[in-house]
């Protein structure tokens, strides 16, 4: 783009700076690659990118520059001061230990100049190929299965409740529509912020539920290893033929904390989840049959005024030999161990899974969009049946 454009532009703007006619195709570059992208989806309305709001792009540091709580911009006659609104992301990043990467991109928007700056970060990813965090995602959970040495030492259930907020959101969406047309402007407002508060709350509880996942990753120097929903999807999507099953899988978002693991300072692998789910890792044995089970746990939450809160666990339990084993723990420990066996070492699930009397229980941690305490609940694992 630059052989067969900077010429041109240089000719018909001969008193434009060079930098804004590298910023500029920098930027059409950026659009034409997003429209294609799109284009494949089938979710482009025209036949060529349209430009509805017009970013100014420096593509080196040489033109701009950080300085204190101002950003200095140099322009054809001099550098110009523009004091920067700061705001506690901007000192997260600026001071803690992040370096602004070359580009900066800016436009006008209501009188003021919007900024966006991009931060960057080198980490050293130090992992063991015998220390692994198996990841089982699921439509209201993800559970987490921790191996160290190929043996199995800790289990955790992360309550995401991403599905009942995806069911809670279509019933809004349905209420807003009743007797009106998608057409009315009024509809489509409230349609697009219901479908932005939805959009935040969902990432809000993907990035803690990462976030957790990562800070095991690097206390035990594991490597991640996730089930590969996003490969199978179209596949169980295709097969329902209800339309609010269909929609909830649409809504899963698997691929979306994948995503956000693999743009973590972690190692993340890929597994085929099949059958991971329904095959007992102490005898495997395939567990046919599964019953399903409400756990209540009372926990408390408040400062000031103190007070209880219920929480509904919704667990299948499977009978296996002589055990009562927890679906959703046994696909995160069969998804560690068949990454294990895959790469020449023999995982070890007995030694903490199997206990010794009664019930092994693991923590399980409501995570919730915004602020708000999550309290470390217990729900039961594998129990020893008689």
């Amino acid at each position: 783009m630059h052989r067969a454009f900077y010429r041109r532009f240089r000719e018909k703007y001969p008193e434009m700076p060079t930098r804004l006619v590298k910023g500029a195709l920098a930027d059409a570059a950026r659009r034409a690659k997003s429209f294609m992208k799109l284009k494949k989806q089938s979710k482009a309305c025209t036949d060529k990118p349209e430009v509805r709001r017009v970013t100014i792009t420096y593509p080196d540091t040489q033109d701009w520059e950080l300085q204190g709580d101002a950003i200095l911009l140099r322009t054809h006659r001099e550098w110009l001061e523009i004091p920067l609104m700061i705001h506690k992301h901007y000192i997260r990043y600026r001071y803690g230990g992040w370096r602004p990467s070359k580009e900066l991109r800016f436009k006008i928007d209501d009188h003021k100049l919007v900024f966006y700056i991009t931060f960057k970060r080198e980490f050293n990813v130090d992992y063991n190929l015998s220390n692994v965090v198996a990841v089982d995602i699921n439509e209201d959970n993800v559970t987490v299965a921790v191996y160290r040495d190929a043996r199995l030492v800790y289990l955790e259930r992360i309550e995401t409740r991403l599905g009942k907020i995806i069911i809670a959101y279509a019933e809004k969406r349905r209420r807003i529509m009743k007797g009106h047309h998608w057409s009315d402007r009024i509809v489509r407002k409230r349609l697009k912020k219901l479908s932005r508060r939805e959009r935040n709350r969902k990432l809000d509880i993907l990035r803690k539920t990462a976030k957790r996942i990562v800070e095991l990753a690097r206390r035990y120097d594991a490597v991640v290893i996730v089930g590969d929903v996003p490969k199978y999807k179209k596949m169980i999507v295709e097969r329902r033929k209800w339309r609010a099953l269909r929609h909830r899988l649409h809504q899963w978002s698997a691929a979306t904390l994948a995503g956000l693991l693999q743009d973590s300072p972690v190692h993340v692998e890929f597994v085929d989840e099949r059958g991971t789910s329904s095959i007992d890792p102490f005898s495997d044995k395939r567990i046919r049959r599964w019953l399903h089970s409400v756990t209540r746990v009372a926990a408390r939450r408040g400062h000031r005024h103190v007070r209880a809160k219920v929480y509904k666990l919704r667990l299948r339990l499977g009978l296996a030999d002589d055990y009562i084993v927890e679906r959703d723990f046994i696909g995160a420990i069969n998804i560690g161990a068949k990454w294990l066996r895959a790469n020449g070492l023999h995982p070890d699930v007995r030694l903490v899974a199997l206990a010794a009397n009664g019930a092994h229980e693991a923590p399980a941690i409501q995570v919730s969009g915004g602020q708000g305490t999550n309290p470390a609940l217990k729900t039961p694992v594998i129990i020893k049946s008689h």
